[in-house]
């Protein structure tokens, strides 16, 4: 039972999560509070969601590093329209949000697949792009909760059934992308682009194409971040998310998502940021300094990452050693 459990990285992951709640829970019994958890959970939604728009760039063998600015920015834009607007209604400033995020995002997915760019190249130039557009949008000023609306910032905070509506968002989405990446061949399709880029020409996948849509994917997921940050946090300042982009590549390390592309789970994912979100949250609980928990995140990426490839070495091993001894068993039959 516990060798199965070691060699699946979902159900490692999820006793390791288990294993910290009940220990920090140990130390400080309010922890393991209900009312506490779902903070917890509630506190790692936007970083969920943005991982699952990070996990379909890092399969293609790309990466976006410029999901946090996009964050930014998108969020700025709607704070400002509120505060000038406040009788804009909600869903149609989320629908903003969604496009203008989804536009980011296919800037990026425009210069790598029509281009031919790196990704880490343009999304780095994008990156400060963003950023600096945040500032000349607001000309370095904030948007602060009394200035706006009570329905723009009561929304992630309203409750249903124990949960509110922001941990919601974050369940439906890492729930769409699980049925899709089981269930649709376009979801498929993020996998096969980055497992073998070659054969999955011969299939008919056109992987620039694919690279594309994970592009403007993550760029959507982040524009809807965007609102929630802002609503939630009921501020919009130019350094809003700054340096999130390294939590969000790292939750996806940390959930098996190779970053030599094609080989992930939307659960693994979903679960490598709830783990960095009980990091966050339990290690200044237990009294923990901030340079420690920057330590500790740091060595917990590397070894995700040495673990990460010593099991896609392991892959390559079996399969070499099972085309050798299929070959074997012809030349047996042939005598």
């Amino acid at each position: 039972m516990m060798s199965a459990i070691l060699k699946n990285r979902e159900r490692f992951l999820a006793l390791v999560i288990v294993v910290l709640v009940l220990a920090v829970g140990f130390i400080t019994p309010d922890f393991l509070s209900f009312t506490s958890l779902v903070g917890t959970f509630n506190d790692t939604s936007i970083l969920m969601i943005l991982a699952m728009g990070q996990m379909l760039v890092i399969l293609t063998r790309c990466i976006d590093l410029s999901v946090a600015a996009n964050v930014a920015l998108t969020g700025m834009a709607v704070g400002m329209i509120n505060a000038a607007f406040p009788g804009v209604p909600i869903p149609l400033l989320m629908l903003f949000a969604l496009v203008m995020g989804a536009v980011l995002g296919a800037i990026n997915g425009f210069f790598v697949w029509i281009v031919g760019v790196p990704a880490i190249v343009v999304t780095l130039g994008t990156m400060s792009i963003y950023r600096g557009s945040v500032f000349l949008l607001s000309d370095g000023a904030w948007v602060n909760a009394h200035q706006m609306s009570e329905s723009f910032i009561d929304l992630p905070r309203q409750v249903v059934l124990g949960l509110p509506m922001m941990s919601w968002i974050a369940i439906a989405i890492v729930a769409l992308l699980f049925f899709a990446s089981r269930h649709w061949r376009s979801g498929r399709d993020f996998f096969t682009a980055g497992g073998d880029p070659t054969a999955a020409f011969y299939t008919g996948v056109n992987v620039g194409k694919v690279q594309f849509k994970a592009f403007v994917v993550s760029g959507t997921l982040a524009g809807l971040c965007g609102y929630l940050w802002v609503s939630r946090f009921a501020v919009a300042y130019v350094d809003v998310a700054n340096g999130f982009e390294l939590q969000v590549v790292a939750a996806c390390v940390i959930g098996g998502i190779s970053i030599m592309g094609g080989i992930g789970t939307v659960i693994g994912c979903a679960l490598g940021a709830l783990f960095l979100g009980v990091i966050n949250n339990a290690l200044p609980v237990i009294g923990v300094s901030p340079f420690w928990q920057m330590a500790i995140s740091g060595a917990v990426i590397i070894i995700a990452v040495i673990a990460n490839s010593s099991a896609e070495r392991r892959e390559g091993r079996i399969i070499l050693r099972s085309a050798v001894t299929a070959r074997g068993a012809q030349k047996v039959e042939a005598a």
